[in-house]
């Protein structure tokens, strides 16, 4: 007689929003990575088409190069779908009720089970802000048949997230902490695609010596120098990642991502938060 065998697991469903194509790379590249290695599916979805990120190339040629330069971040992260909402402008973003259900539409058809977004009331960037707001407006109705039939609601909440920002750094919590050393190398080649925001639109106008196109290691070093919040640990980081690690790694953690549990969201048990996460590597 044989024993019952148990199915596998599903692989999570996981979908990143944010304003500007480059920014779910720039702030949650790590946990994408991590997810995409665990054999799970991620998506990123960003609600403008980064049409006013460059001082020198025009709004349309610069709208089909970062569309070029996400689809080749995804490859490198292992992200399964890119999307961008095309046909909204960088800078004019604002939350509508045609955007929120357009992204209860997203959110849904993903299947998602993790959803990680902007702050909703940050400061800095407004359409950073707008994307936070318009996520979490739309996360509100996504389990609810009545609102947007034609697409099925999702059968229950999702774990949802906030990422920080550049604005919004001392307003975030530290509620889960991932150590980046497993997958560093893919968020730097995921950051190092959108070559248009990270070496070109960052560097216009300011004393900054961008290493070539052929020399790695000083694009690597380049990115880590000037956008080195985000890849960082910090201080701040440390209990987050003494409860997921131990303390004996926590304390030898060099690179982090940070995320917060949305307010207002119902708690997850400690065994269904693991399950939701990506596993912990060695």
């Amino acid at each position: 007689m044989t024993s019952p065998t148990t199915a596998a697991p599903r692989p999570l469903q996981v979908i990143v929003v944010a304003a500007h194509p480059d920014e779910p790379e720039e702030y949650a590249g790590g946990l994408a990575a991590a997810y995409a290695e665990a054999g799970h599916h991620v998506k990123f979805l960003t609600l403008t088409n980064g049409s006013a990120g460059h001082s020198i190339l025009g709004a349309a040629e610069l709208v089909a190069r970062r569309a070029r330069e996400a689809h080749l971040a995804a490859e490198r992260l292992g992200v399964a779908e890119y999307e961008i909402y095309d046909d909204v402008d960088d800078g004019s973003l604002v939350p509508t009720l045609d955007l929120r259900m357009r992204v209860i539409r997203s959110v849904r058809r993903w299947r998602a089970d993790v959803v990680v977004g902007f702050h909703p009331d940050g400061g800095g960037h407004p359409d950073n802000r707008a994307a936070g707001r318009i996520l979490a407006d739309a996360m509100h109705f996504t389990e609810l048949n009545n609102v947007l039939p034609a697409v099925p609601a999702l059968p229950k909440a999702p774990l949802y997230l906030l990422m920080p920002d550049y604005a919004t750094a001392e307003q975030h919590r530290h509620d889960i902490a991932l150590d980046l050393a497993p997958v560093l190398e893919r968020k730097l080649l995921g950051c190092d695609a959108h070559a248009s925001q990270f070496y070109e639109f960052s560097s216009h106008g300011q004393d900054l010596s961008v290493p070539p196109a052929d020399d790695w290691d000083g694009r690597r070093a380049y990115i880590l120098e000037h956008w080195s919040p985000w890849f960082e640990g910090s201080e701040g980081m440390r209990d987050a990642l003494t409860a997921r690690y131990g303390e004996k790694r926590a304390a030898q953690v060099a690179y982090a991502e940070s995320f917060q549990f949305a307010p207002g969201r119902r708690a997850f048990a400690p065994d269904e938060l693991a399950a939701l996460l990506p596993p912990v590597s060695q």
